[in-house]
């Protein structure tokens, strides 16, 4: 086949941080599972995908580790696209190289996190690196690697028809700035993507060698700096005179209480202290958190997938649900949109 006609991309289903952000205080970034709703949206994305599919189409699936993308792509698996005539040749990938932004481990509290948007506001989303975590920049260099993979594989002749990729927000406009060498300025103005938003890329029949689509469309998504949602307002007076760079001795912003959060000492207290405020607060209880060190699918990268090809993804599935069932350890947009997309 070589070449996909169609590049789907696809951001993972609402997960329980996007509902309530303090829980990356105690839970690791990639073990936050998905919501009920979350899991909802996840079947709804795979009906769509089947929707899209011709009957003649072969699919393969590259996944972030993550577990809310790995349980994304269990609901795309589990929804009517199991019914496809191709269905038992689904090819089913984990890539690192298309996890989340690194946060910098567990998160410090909302009244800092606050404060580092408002930084990175001020010092350019591209490239504000996140204490101890990555820049948007350094996600791109990862990002570069994992195309020039995809374009190897391109190559086989045997390359399934439509290649979907169950990603994140962020992820998914880095990866566009990278195909579509996107400037630094364009990429910030990019709003981010919906939970299971698909941004849909088509081979251009005539030519063979564009993806194309409307790119008009995306231009209307484009804006710059929208106002911070509600739970994000700090007032100017906070902040005196803007000074940045972080709470180095600890994170005891008077603020907390009015804005409905534990203040740092109750926190500590509470032995689940972790991330920003460097306070050195560690667990009282180390049995909620798990030593061991397997990984979390037995495969890792394209070059193995989730069962050997021509095997049904019912095998999947059940690892999948086996592997959310254990915590995972075993295992705003461009919704629909088509546009031009370079090589």
């Amino acid at each position: 086949m070589g070449k996909p006609r169609l590049i789907i991309l696809c951001r993972h289903a609402q997960s329980v941080g996007n509902a309530n952000r303090t829980i990356h205080q105690t839970v690791p970034d990639h073990r936050v599972p998905l919501t009920p709703h979350g899991r909802q949206q996840a079947l709804a994305a795979g009906d769509r995908l089947a929707s899209l599919l011709l009957p003649e189409d072969t699919l393969q699936i590259i996944t972030s580790p993550y577990l809310r993308t790995r349980e994304t792509t269990l609901g795309i698996l589990s929804s009517s696209l199991q019914h496809h005539p191709n269905a038992s040749t689904i090819r089913v990938y984990e890539e690192p190289r298309i996890r989340e932004q690194d946060f910098g481990n567990f998160q410090p509290c909302q009244a800092e996190m606050a404060r580092m948007w408002h930084e990175r506001a001020a010092y350019g989303h591209f490239f504000y690196r996140i204490p101890n975590g990555e820049s948007a920049a350094d996600a791109y260099d990862r990002v570069s690697g994992f195309n020039e993979s995809l374009w190897r594989q391109f190559a086989e002749e045997d390359f399934p028809s439509v290649l979907v990729l169950v990603t994140h927000g962020l992820m998914t406009r880095i990866f566009l700035m990278k195909w579509y060498h996107y400037s630094v300025e364009y990429f910030e103005d990019l709003r981010n993507v919906e939970h299971c938003e698909f941004v849909v890329m088509k081979l251009r029949e005539d030519t063979g060698k564009t993806w194309s689509g409307y790119k008009k469309e995306v231009e209307e998504n484009r804006y710059k700096c929208p106002p911070l949602s509600r739970d994000m307002i700090i007032k100017p007076p906070l902040w005196g005179d803007r000074k940045f760079g972080g709470c180095v001795n600890g994170c005891n912003h008077g603020f907390e209480a009015s804005m409905g959060m534990p203040r740092l000492e109750e926190v500590m207290e509470a032995g689940r202290d972790f991330g920003g405020s460097r306070s050195g607060a560690a667990s009282q209880d180390g049995s909620s958190v798990s030593s061991d060190d397997d990984e979390d699918l037995d495969v890792s990268g394209p070059g193995s997938a989730l069962g050997q090809p021509g095997g049904h993804p019912e095998d999947v599935i059940e690892r999948l649900k086996m592997e959310a069932a254990l915590g995972g350890k075993v295992v705003k947009g461009l919704q629909n949109k088509e546009f031009e997309l370079r090589f």
